[in-house]
């Protein structure tokens, strides 16, 4: 085979790599909205497409998640220029929460970042996130935080953001939301899905007398969570499978 061929071998699969990729997050933002996370036009769901440019995906600013589809996702670079001729702009604060994420972590290939009732209401309250419920007992000992500094439009905050979230792939942004990263887009889209349903739980309990189980507990049921989580598929796929069968069977549009 020529070089000639090679080049073009290499570039029809990179393609389809991406067309595939993009199919799938266009997914995750109509299963994002069914759940009821869209917030108006905020937020977001980035994917980082592979290659050695850090090039990733993102919502066009403007539409709501139920109007995304593979083909306007927007594609821009580290520094938040766009690759390529787009229709869409990228939203300027959802390139510097997830530019930095993306610029600094490997195993960041997907965020999810919502501004949701439960979540901005917990990320308001001064203790965080309790091991209230077993879906909590996930993020035991394994949720970071930053603290507000208003809209993420400035530069300088991404090495701070960074900081906060260290080695984890959950963070609740004081006063803001909710933030969660994985390899995959389902790896994400679980821990997103268990860090919210956690959120609601703790709102709905805090109406009585709580009980928390004890340090030693929590830290059983966050090994036995992870067993559960991965004992018959990957990280997220059966969860996120069953939800993309809803969505396509609502509206398959966003395949376009």
């Amino acid at each position: 085979m020529s070089v000639t061929s090679l080049k073009q071998s290499k570039s029809t699969f990179d393609d389809s790599v991406e067309q595939r990729l993009r199919v799938q997050l266009a997914a995750a933002y109509r299963i994002a909205d069914h759940l009821g996370w869209s917030e108006l036009i905020y937020t977001h769901i980035s994917l980082r497409v592979p290659g050695p440019e850090h090039h990733f995906l993102i919502n066009p600013y403007g539409l709501r998640f139920d109007e995304v589809t593979a083909s306007n996702l927007v594609k821009i670079d580290l520094e938040g220029n766009p690759v390529g001729e787009q229709p869409y702009g990228a939203n300027k604060a959802g390139f510097v929460i997830h530019g930095a994420i993306h610029a600094a972590r490997d195993d960041a290939q997907c965020v999810f970042h919502t501004h949701t009732l439960a979540g901005m209401a917990l990320s308001a309250q001064e203790d965080g996130l309790l091991p209230v419920h077993m879906y909590s007992h996930n993020f035991y000992g394994q949720l970071a935080y930053h603290e507000f500094e208003g809209p993420s439009m400035r530069l300088d905050e991404q090495q701070r953001l960074v900081a906060s979230l260290g080695a984890h792939t959950a963070l609740m942004l004081r006063n803001h939301g909710l933030l969660t990263l994985g390899r995959t887009i389902p790896e994400a889209f679980v821990r997103m899905w268990r860090l919210e349903r956690s959120c609601q739980i703790q709102l709905a309990a805090q109406g009585a007398r709580m009980r928390l189980p004890s340090a030693d507990v929590c830290r059983q049921s966050q090994a036995l969570g992870d067993e559960f989580l991965t004992d018959s598929a990957p990280l997220g796929e059966l969860e996120f499978a069953a939800l993309e069968r809803v969505v396509e069977q609502k509206d398959p549009s966003y395949k376009n």
